[in-house]
């Protein structure tokens, strides 16, 4: 091989090992670090809470999002926001009523690439039995170990899902919008 060809050969090869090295699919979902945080305006302050048990999987290619595959189940006893008389209220018939539904899901239908490892996320959002279809940002941060965190923020109208009955339907005391905050830490094959 002559010196232009060593040359080329030698470029192309780092061209292209880049983009290799970049190339990561992410399979797994590091619950143990990962948080479901939820934040209602109750009586006009948002007050935060959290969901502690939950499963997820995903199967995500930063370079092919429309080939990801994503899907969360919510223990819904696993709620917490704080105060023990208001999780025993939220357990409860009015609002999670966990007896009946013990879990909430999400399935990804469709995942959009915006630029920036910024993505848009679409699918169906499951509580109480009732699926709604949802849509919202998330952002991919890459770890410099390989592991990433995907942060995104969703508001969803509580009485689309049926929280909130009896004397709980009105929006004066829980406002009808609740914000969902996930923070998943997600690791590669």
């Amino acid at each position: 091989m002559n010196r232009t060809g060593f040359l080329v050969a030698l470029l192309t090869t780092s061209l292209l090992l880049p983009l290799s090295a970049n190339a990561v699919q992410y399979d797994r979902v590091d619950t143990a670090r990962s948080t479901i945080k939820f934040v209602p305006v109750l009586m006009g302050t948002k007050t935060e809470g959290s969901f502690k048990k939950f499963t997820a999987q995903i199967r995500f290619d930063p370079e092919k999002p429309a080939q990801a595959q994503a899907k969360a189940e919510i223990d819904l006893q696993s709620f917490d926001i704080g105060f023990d008389e208001a999780v025993d209220e939220a357990l409860g018939p009015n609002w999670f009523n966990v007896k009946q539904y013990p879990k909430a899901s999400f399935n990804a239908t469709q995942v959009k690439a915006l630029g920036n490892d910024r993505f848009e996320l679409s699918g169906d959002l499951t509580i109480r039995n009732q699926t709604k279809p949802v849509r919202f940002p998330v952002t991919l941060t890459r770890e410099p170990n390989g592991q990433g965190r995907l942060d995104g923020t969703l508001v969803i109208k509580r009485l689309d899902f049926g929280l909130g009955q009896g004397p709980w339907a009105a929006t004066n005391t829980v406002a009808n919008d609740v914000t969902i905050q996930l923070k998943l830490y997600i690791n590669p094959q």
